[in-house]
């Protein structure tokens, strides 16, 4: 029999941190997951996680696992498809460590990911964009910071976990302002900044009076945020603002919503998709696309150029200019 333990643990030092130089948001991400598996099965077997051998992840107990984490665990299939994903991703790498067990790893890497329904992308109109940015108290430290970041927020459509990674030499507030960062894929990027919010974060260094490589956005001790106190802070003040902007009560407001707002923002500014791909810092312009299917004004002033039924579509024709010029009198 294979021993699980030499694989999995050449797993994470040889093929994330060694071969694909992993970011450490997916070394925590697929550790959880092999952690959540290891803990199933030795609910499952009593077995120990270090006593277990490449047999006992088989298909079926892969796949009971997942059900687990949808029925017992409540897990979305998007999250269920995410475990999967690191699954296989170790199934693949141990298939060059233990040939034979061929048939095992086959098995375990032909379960496929489950469908997921598509849902329109939800994003702040003008008026709870303005609600949520006037919340925070900004006669407090915290409340400036948390303004400072919920305006950067919005304005580039940061990831979360890109804002929380920025330090002070990453805003550059001089000609051509902007933010440098390195993203998701590692990919890095900068995002232009607008005169509002330049010096909003001029302000908010000015105050820092920390060294260039600190933390842009901090707790008070000076150590970065972490992504999910910013999610409760984007929580707590679209919760403050819905009493302002009651429309706000029926959306759900996480630091991706703030994301939405800046993609949004930019489209209604009739910016091309592939410009607005480039500023997100998507792999691809198709993953853009769903802003095109979330935004209404753009199906409204689509059928507004179509014939209402019943009638017969006829060609158009200039007004005489002779009697425009007549009308405007």
């Amino acid at each position: 029999m294979t021993a699980l333990a030499p694989i999995l643990q050449a797993f994470f030092t040889d093929r994330l941190m060694t071969q694909r130089a992993a970011a450490s948001h997916t070394i925590a991400s697929y550790r959880d997951t092999l952690r959540l598996l290891l803990g199933y099965v030795h609910d499952q077997t009593g077995k120990q996680p270090a006593q277990l051998n490449l047999a006992d992840l088989d298909a079926v107990t892969v796949g009971a696992f997942l059900a687990h984490l949808e029925t017992a665990r409540g897990n979305s299939a998007a999250t269920r498809n995410n475990r999967l994903a690191a699954i296989h991703s170790l199934f693949r790498y141990a298939a060059l460590k233990a040939p034979d067990q061929m048939e095992t790893i086959s098995r375990v890497l032909a379960i496929q990911a489950k469908r997921t329904a598509t849902t329109i992308v939800s994003y702040l109109a003008p008026a709870e964009l303005d609600a949520v940015l006037a919340a925070p108290d900004q006669g407090t430290w915290h409340g400036r910071r948390d303004h400072a970041l919920l305006v950067l927020a919005a304005q580039t459509g940061l990831r979360v976990s890109e804002i929380t990674g920025l330090a002070i030499h990453d805003a550059h507030l001089g000609t051509g302002a902007h933010v440098y960062c390195r993203g998701k894929g590692r990919k890095d990027r900068c995002t232009p900044l607008t005169s509002h919010t330049t010096g909003i974060l001029a302000e908010w260094i000015a105050e820092r009076s920390a060294p260039p490589e600190a933390p842009l956005l901090c707790t008070h001790s000076g150590t970065p945020m972490s992504a999910d106190a910013v999610a409760r802070l984007t929580s707590k003040y679209a919760a403050l603002a819905a009493t302002a902007c009651p429309t706000l009560a029926t959306k759900k407001i996480t630091p991706h919503t703030m994301r939405h707002t800046a993609a949004m923002n930019l489209l209604h500014a009739g910016v091309d998709i592939t410009v607005i791909a480039l500023w997100l810092g998507h792999e691809s312009p198709a993953t853009t696309r769903i802003y095109l299917h979330a935004d209404m004004k753009l199906k409204e002033d689509a059928i507004a150029r179509t014939a209402p039924p019943g009638t017969e579509a006829t060609r158009y024709k200039a007004p005489d200019t002779l009697l425009a010029f007549l009308d405007q009198l």
